[in-house]
């Protein structure tokens, strides 16, 4: 259910009652939840436009509240805040729908959109490195629950698969395939160094590479047979690395910039050809008032270089008017480094100007820091080289699997390593997800793994726990009425129909650290009432009630976790 707006609808109509319907309700969940489940704000707006008492207004919109069939109580407090406490019998109603529905009483959206996102995208040149973990776990996640939510979600890894460093990486897989026939390309990082030293000391060399350059443009079949092949051997890496991850990013969703290179001078010449683009100094520019400089002078979005090669903009361009006129995307999402936020904005604002990009279609930045080392620096090797993702997340797996051990002595090494990579890389992804994606944060392996505070490994153990419950009670009757009396019992009961709030939010903000912050909440007052409401030692109604509040507790960190795209594990 939508909790918030059941609410916010009382509220509203309480406010018209109270003759001030034209003010905002201004409601938000309490800071300390003795107080009740939600406040309004609103009335002390709505009394200084009106020109009324305060209190005496705030009083009649608690009056016309309180005893409802959704709200037990409306206390005023303060200079005007109104305090809500829900009934018990609603809540038990609701937890009830939610216990007996596969989607927890979540109604999938009205108005369904296709949206395509743009993620994780590494550059096929080189192994996939650490600064592609955050837009690759926070695309999947945004992409998951939009797909929860009911829309059609296009998945688009744009990679860098063309450019003038592929001549030079063709040519290095021929010659090393001619002096070895079974050479197979295990390590992408080596490979592209190894190539650029032969390029810079064997001029030879480097003009084989600039022939294939030449031969790739010009769409030579049997060179861009051995690019394929380049291309294939780097995405089976980067698909083992999302395998890993549990993202759900397939080889179908692959869209390099190669698919757009037919389409880059037909894109420059239609700019042109709407004054768009204009020549300047050999070279077409798109000139931006819009992100002038001090001096008043019009940005230069450039997209077409000198001599006609072309440029990241050239084929962004080309690949926004496809998503849009072929996939019919109602809304686009890059999940991209923030220190790209300009060139994505001027992008936007070009393809407004040339109408690729219409006006009831969002087009949004989904913008993120950086990863940064307990130095304070960006996360790097100990030697200052970058760090290749496939050895953090093997590390992320050996270390959680050696705390598995630890704490469990007695299992067996499978077992141990089962749990272990799933806490581990769980570990990795919560890390990262916590936290509000525009913020840089500090990558920290003892925090991440800890069994305390918000971590994935805490909440892994809560799903565990809640299994545990289950394991020991029995028979039980899922299908007995919700009796909810204690505080505990009606506080958590109010934060688990607060789920389908908190995954709308996330998929209008994309903002994965809002659901992180819920399922940690969810986790920490499970605790509380685990150890104020026994479960297994009360009985009757009240023992089926409280195993209710249990099941659901599961359930919703179950699905929040993979929604986050995070494994559970009924035994840890």
């Amino acid at each position: 259910m939508n909790l918030y707006q059941t609410v916010e609808r009382e509220a509203a109509a309480a406010f018209a009652a109270a003759g001030i319907a034209d003010s905002p309700v201004v409601l938000q969940p309490t800071k300390n939840a003795e107080h009740g489940d939600f406040q309004i704000n609103g009335v002390m707006g709505a009394a200084k436009k009106a020109k009324q008492n305060l209190r005496e207004l705030a009083q009649k919109v608690a009056e016309t509240l309180a005893d409802n069939a959704v709200i037990e109580s409306a206390e005023v407090a303060g200079p005007g805040f109104i305090n809500l406490r829900l009934c018990p019998e609603f809540l038990a109603q609701n937890i009830q729908t939610a216990l007996n529905d596969a989607r927890f009483g979540i109604a999938k959206t009205d108005k369904p959109q296709t949206v395509v996102i743009d993620y994780s995208s590494p550059n096929l040149a080189k192994e996939m490195h650490v600064g592609h973990l955050r837009s690759s776990i926070i695309g999947d996640s945004i992409s998951r629950v939009l797909e929860f939510m009911g829309n059609t979600v296009i998945r688009q890894n744009h990679v860098g698969d063309w450019g003038t460093q592929f001549g030079m990486l063709v040519a290095y897989l021929v010659e090393q395939q001619k002096d070895n026939a079974a050479f197979e390309l295990a390590d992408l990082e080596q490979f592209y160094r190894a190539a650029k030293v032969r390029f810079d000391e064997d001029p030879a060399f480097a003009d084989t590479a600039r022939e294939y350059v030449v031969k790739l443009q010009g769409g030579d079949e049997t060179v861009l047979a051995l690019w394929k092949q380049f291309v294939d051997i780097s995405l089976s890496h980067a698909q083992a690395v999302y395998d890993t991850l549990g993202l759900k990013l397939r080889p179908e969703d692959v869209a390099g910039e190669s698919t757009y290179n037919d389409n880059l001078q037909p894109v420059v010449d239609d700019l042109v050809k709407k004054g768009l683009a204009v020549e300047d100094d050999g070279a077409k520019v798109v000139f931006l008032d819009e992100f002038k400089n001090k001096e008043g002078e019009p940005a230069a979005f450039i997209v077409q270089k000198q001599g006609g090669g072309f440029l990241y903009a050239s084929t962004d361009l080309a690949c926004l008017r496809y998503r849009i006129g072929c996939l019919k995307a109602d809304r686009l999402l890059y999940v991209v480094d923030h220190r790209q936020a300009l060139h994505f904005e001027q992008l936007f604002t070009t393809s407004r100007k040339a109408g690729y990009l219409p006006e009831d279609v969002k087009a949004e930045f989904i913008g993120f820091g950086t990863m940064m080392g307990k130095d304070g620096k960006p996360f790097k090797t100990r030697s200052g080289d970058t760090v290749k993702l496939v050895d953090l997340l093997t590390e992320a797996v050996e270390r959680a699997t050696a705390l598995v051990k630890e704490k469990n002595p007695e299992l067996g090494a499978d077992e141990a390593g089962k749990i272990g990579k799933t806490v581990g890389i769980g570990a990795v992804k919560y890390a990262d997800l916590s936290k509000n994606r525009t913020s840089d944060y500090v990558f920290d392996w003892d925090a991440m793994l800890s069994f305390e505070g918000n971590t994935a490994p805490y909440l892994q153990y809560a799903y565990t726990r809640v299994q545990s419950v289950f394991r020991k009670a029995g028979e039980w009757d899922a299908t007995a009425p919700t009796v909810l009396t204690e505080p505990l019992e009606k506080q958590l009961a109010a934060e688990l129909l607060k789920f389908e709030d908190v995954l709308q939010s996330v998929a209008d903000t994309a903002y994965p650290h809002y659901l992180a912050a819920y399922l940690y909440q969810i986790a920490t007052l499970f605790s509380r009432f685990y150890e104020a409401c026994p479960i297994l030692k009360s009985e009757g109604a009240t023992r089926n009630s409280r195993l209710q509040l249990a099941k659901l507790t599961g359930d919703t960190l179950k699905q929040g976790l993979e929604l986050l795209g995070i494994d559970v594990l009924d035994v840890m």
